[in-house]
């Protein structure tokens, strides 16, 4: 198989597409201040007229990560628009177009930090405290480093035993915050689902939140491009979209290649790391986003 060629930024691969379709965290920033050169090439790509969605698998709002790369320095000019996990479940949740969604009830048991409990707010559903007064689990995930998943493990079997369907607001299994890694809700969800639960995700790979994405960008998928630091998550993402996909490598597989944000990867350890991933297939490779 030919090799997944390795760019020394995205100034190289620009000219192939109008519309960017991005990943946040590991890509754009690291959950606390924004990786050099990330402002320098948004910028970059507005002044020749590209458009830019920024997609996240975050629970929170998409108005909630506006201000939070404002405070990093990205401001509202830099992009086009932004989606996330959390306003396509908010969506849902508001809508109940979607019959899974449209059979729930109103109580719901938040598995989550409190500003993800922002969510339920403008809704018709009342806080569940514990899963036998619940109808329903909105899952967003845990906050922080020392989060396991044994520390959940009750309450997730409690709800199993109760049959109660869940909602996961952030597909991500980890990401990296501030070069560490961190439990997120898709993990409690994939144990969930082992266990016999009825679980469904808003987010990265599923291919609805890119059709969303693209009615954003409005523009052809053969001129659009995904680009992440996570190849079952972002490149997969891209893959169901029917989209092509730019791997990030200073990401979430920083590890596994034996790289840093901003080092190109060793190209051996970038083939080994996607042959894991059978039939996704990266147009290329940059170490940062970076020009």
């Amino acid at each position: 198989m030919t090799p997944i060629p390795i760019l020394s930024g995205v100034g190289e691969i620009a000219d192939r597409y109008d519309g960017f379709i991005l990943d946040l965290w590991g890509l754009i920033h690291d959950g606390r201040t924004a990786y050099p050169g990330a402002a320098d090439t948004l910028k970059r790509l507005q002044h020749m007229g590209k458009r830019v969605v920024m997609l996240s698998n975050s629970p929170r709002r998409a108005s909630s990560l506006v201000a939070m790369m404002q405070g990093m320095g990205i401001g509202r000019d830099h992009y086009t628009d932004i989606m996330s996990s959390g306003e396509a479940v908010h969506s849902e949740l508001l809508t109940r177009r979607d019959p899974w969604f449209a059979k729930l009830g109103k109580r719901c048991l938040v598995i989550g930090v409190d500003r993800d409990r922002l969510l339920l707010e403008g809704l018709d559903v009342q806080r569940a405290e514990t899963p036998e007064d619940a109808d329903f689990i909105l899952n967003s995930g845990p906050d922080g480093p020392e989060a396991t998943l044994e520390q959940f493990r009750p309450l997730l079997d409690r709800s199993l035993a109760l049959k109660l369907p869940m909602i996961c607001a952030n597909p991500d299994l980890v990401v990296m915050v501030d070069g560490q890694q961190v439990l997120c809700a898709g993990a409690l969800a994939a144990y969930y689902e082992r266990g016999g639960g009825d679980v469904r995700y808003r987010g990265k790979p599923d291919p609805a939140i890119y059709a969303t994405c693209l009615d954003l960008l409005k523009i052809g998928k053969s001129r659009v491009v995904g680009v992440g630091d996570a190849f079952h998550t972002d490149m997969a993402g891209a893959r169901n979209a029917g989209i092509d996909g730019l791997f990030c490598s200073g990401g979430i597989h920083a590890e596994d290649l034996g790289t840093r944000y901003g080092q190109p990867p060793d190209p051996q350890r970038l083939k080994m790391l996607a042959d894991a991933y059978p039939g996704i297939r990266p147009v290329a490779a940059i170490g940062g986003f970076a020009w």
